[in-house]
């Protein structure tokens, strides 16, 4: 499991960045992959083979337009609680946990100091339950059923807020044309929402270990193009966050040895949980209610049986299938301390 810590440098590397910027341009335009090839520029030799690796193996890059320092694994040193980059004459401190196997590389951007980190992937818990999670654009934006005990776990209810109410800010300073503070918004918002899911996922790890249980999804893949909505309830959809919810559970289930699979979304919110009928059930707001065996519980709960209850019938997959479709089995995610 690789994760990417964040941490501010608080040191002026402006003028190491602006030479990276120079050497990404000569190996877009000449396919360089020799150090030597831009030693004129001054940069470490070091910082310019990895830059020159990377925008000079690229079929893509056509042009450059921000550059970080990277720092490979064998210049930099661990000692203690401290990261240490002689090349850079930088320290950091480690704030993220030591039990990693190692360091693979240090990003240097201009605030900010990204840390490649690998750790050994936690042995896989029993499968003795299986918890189904349905996610939600409104209300609570996960709710995790216990398909054996019953148990319901209901996270991220403030996150349709947070949403609506910067929504209504942005709009107030358009009309004003304040274009870069419509930006501030917007970062801020994303930074609470991300650390809401941070949160809200950690806590539906710990459910899971705790009854040692499977956590089990619906396939949300196209979910945009296909989901049928009302016209207030458009951005709410728009703005859904689901794939970096997605993101941050699979790489975590890696962390906390808990096995995640999907089953496909058709008629899960539809379907009674407790006698499988989908003619007569009505679903009001945040209730469903079933007119044949009369059962009124929470429809977000409700859900969340069916989808573990399609798995238990043998109608899933699993996780790393899914990374293997997409020809990758290990991808780096970004954590947030």
């Amino acid at each position: 499991m690789i994760l990417t810590y964040k941490i501010g440098h608080e040191k002026d590397f402006s003028r190491e960045l602006s030479l990276a910027k120079k050497v990404a341009e000569y190996g877009v335009q000449h396919k360089s992959v020799s150090s030597a090839d831009v030693k004129h520029f001054g940069l470490k030799s070091a910082i310019s083979n990895q830059i020159l690796r990377k925008y000079s193996r690229s079929k893509t890059a056509k042009s450059v337009k921000s550059v970080k320092l990277t720092i490979p694994s064998q210049s930099i040193r661990v000692v203690e609680d401290k990261i240490f980059i002689p090349c850079l004459k930088l320290s950091l401190p480690i704030y993220f946990p030591r039990d990693f196997v190692k360091i693979n590389q240090v990003e240097i951007g201009e605030d900010f100091a990204y840390i490649s980190v690998s750790y050994t992937d936690a042995p896989k818990i029993p499968e003795l339950r299986t918890v189904g999670v349905d996610r939600n654009t409104t209300h609570h934006t996960i709710v995790a059923s216990c398909l054996e005990t019953g148990k319901v776990l209901k996270l991220g209810k403030s996150l349709n807020h947070i949403h609506h109410k910067y929504k209504n800010m942005r709009r107030h300073l358009q009309k004003m044309g304040k274009l870069r503070k419509i930006k501030e918004i917007r970062d801020r918002e994303s930074r609470i929402v991300r650390d809401i899911n941070h949160k809200t996922t950690t806590a539906l790890m710990q459910f899971a270990r705790e009854n040692d249980a499977c956590v089990v999804m619906e396939d949300l893949k196209d979910i945009r193009k296909t989901a049928k909505s009302r016209r207030k309830q458009r951005y709410s959809l728009h703005s859904w966050n689901f794939y970096q919810q997605q993101m941050m559970i699979e790489y975590k289930s890696k962390k906390f040895g808990v096995s995640v699979h999907y089953v496909a979304p058709q008629y899960t919110s539809q379907r009674c949980s407790r006698c499988g009928n989908i003619e007569q059930a009505n679903r009001n707001g945040n209730l469903f209610q079933c007119k044949k065996c009369g059962i009124v519980e929470d429809s977000g709960a409700n859900a969340g049986f069916n989808i573990a209850y399609l798995y238990r019938q043998g109608i899933s997959q699993f996780s790393t299938d899914r990374d293997m479709l997409k020809g990758n089995t290990d991808t780096p995610k970004e954590a947030l301390l």
